[in-house]
């Protein structure tokens, strides 16, 4: 079974948090999407390389739960997984630690491989699947 996770780290800014001084909800997708772009990247095809060839992939789905607050000024820990080779979609499921350690949040979000042109759902190219299946750590 396939199980790839990366870490990302991040400075929360002020301007990710609300009145109350910790991280607004409607920022949490860019949280995730800081995951999974490194993510990408690391694994040596980032989204750019996949927009030149036309696909885009945009996020079908998110389920997400907060556990504990993230703060202003906290270096998070965010990490993403991914359990499978993808066919037409790809699921990430992102795991977010406060600067203590502690279990702020959990989410799964789906992304959908698109034809940029068409705007029909495409299989996941060639050059990503390879570089899943042929993953070491």
């Amino acid at each position: 079974m396939l199980a790839i996770t990366k870490k990302t780290q991040y400075r929360i800014l002020y301007a990710d948090t609300d009145m109350m001084g910790v991280v607004y909800y409607g920022n949490y997708g860019r949280l995730f999407e800081m995951g999974r772009t490194e993510m990408i990247r690391e694994l040596g095809l980032p989204y750019i390389e996949l927009e030149k060839k036309g696909i885009v992939m945009p996020v079908f789905s998110v389920e997400s739960k907060y556990r504990n607050v993230l703060k202003y000024d906290e270096l998070i820990t965010i990490e993403t997984t991914v359990k499978e080779v993808p066919a037409v979609r790809m699921e990430f499921f992102h795991t977010i630690y406060n600067e203590d350690g502690k279990l702020a949040h959990e989410a799964k979000v789906v992304l959908v491989f698109m034809d940029m042109k068409t705007g029909r759902p495409v299989r996941a190219p060639e050059a990503l699947t390879n570089l899943l299946e042929n993953y070491t750590d």
